[in-house]
């Protein structure tokens, strides 16, 4: 089968390799479509340290079984299904509690951070467990449906918030994951919800999806305006999508007393912390990774139009173009987000 191979840091390279093998639990799966995460970006130019070439990235993905495990069973040859990027064992204590996400044996599909190599789905085939397997409805676009990984980053995202409705939110960061996360509190009942953002056009894109309450602005400029509107109050929350010291900083700032900063983001491995005003002010730090079964609620708001992604599809590529496509989003290329490869 053809497969875009990260052959060294910065080169992917369309070869042909062997159809990956279909253990009894597993189901091999013809990819329709599979999204260029940001994560698969900085693994591209090595900067995260968990896609260590050789390996075929690719984890946003939906596509077609084309052939089942001799244990697999409730699936069938044919069926349209996603699947979950975090591959977990299903027994350990995480598991048992619904923490899919904290499994003690987690791997990620088209990751290889140097314990374990995984390839994924930037190919013809891919091969993973029948028990991360979500079934897709009929109406839905494969290509959409790449971004249901995404959306349901961003639902945990907000679910770990513990919202109970009627909260300000302000989501900093409108990349793919903030624009979702911005979707996702406003779904979640909040009764504002602003994102920010130094970038103009992904501000842009936020209104386009439904959250017209932009702000071009950050750091200092940024808190201020956030308290100007909130009477020196602060938000209830606020959901950060960057993972930069200046952007964690911010969010701590722009929280009311007793309020909760959820930190999604995670570019960079440490921060300054700003502590006594954590402490002081009796803030809520807590953490977001991956998702723990918001793959069904994803298909379900997605279908009924509460959350949108097709604005936010900037381009469809070939397996062949797609190493062009890595490195101009790597060159942040304006007016581009996502790209969804169709192998």
């Amino acid at each position: 089968m053809k497969a875009l191979m990260l052959e060294e840091y910065s080169h992917l390279e369309v070869v042909d390799v062997p159809e990956p093998a279909c253990g009894p639990d597993e189901v091999l799966i013809r990819v329709a479509a599979c999204g260029i995460c940001g994560s698969d970006v900085h693994g591209y130019d090595g900067s995260s340290g968990r896609r260590i070439p050789p390996i075929i990235m690719g984890h946003e993905a939906a596509g077609v079984i084309a052939k089942i495990g001799a244990d697999v069973r409730d699936w069938k040859l044919g069926d349209r299904v996603t699947f979950d990027s975090t591959v977990y064992c299903g027994a350990c204590d995480f598991c048992t509690q619904g923490l899919v996400n904290l499994c003690d044996s987690r791997q990620v599909v088209g990751v290889s951070p140097g314990d374990y190599r995984r390839h994924g789905a930037f190919a013809e085939l891919v091969s993973v467990p029948a028990r991360i397997l979500y079934r897709l409805p009929d109406v839905f676009d494969f290509k959409e449906a790449a971004m249901l990984e995404a959306v349901s980053i961003a639902l945990h995202g907000v679910s770990v918030a513990q919202l109970k409705g009627g909260e300000s939110a302000l989501v900093i960061g409108a990349g793919m994951i903030g624009l979702l996360t911005a979707q996702a509190a406003r779904a979640a009942g909040c009764s504002s919800v602003m994102i920010a953002d130094v970038d103009a056009a992904r501000l842009e894109m936020a209104k386009e999806v439904g959250i017209p309450d932009t702000l071009h602005l950050s750091g200092n400029d940024l808190v201020a305006e956030v308290l100007k509107r909130t009477n020196g109050r602060g938000v209830d929350v606020v959901l950060e999508a960057v993972g930069r010291a200046e952007t964690v900083v911010a969010s701590i700032e722009c929280v009311k007393r007793g309020g909760t900063v959820t930190l999604i983001g995670n570019i960079q491995p440490e921060v300054p912390l700003p502590l006594q005003r954590v402490v002081t002010r009796e803030i809520r730090l807590q953490g977001s990774c991956g998702s723990a079964g918001e793959y069904p609620e994803a298909i379900r708001l997605m279908a009924s139009g509460a959350i949108t992604v097709k604005p936010l599809i900037s381009a469809v590529s070939s397996l062949e173009e797609a190493a062009g496509y890595f490195a101009r989003l790597h060159g942040r290329e304006d007016g581009l987000l996502k790209v969804v490869v169709t192998p």
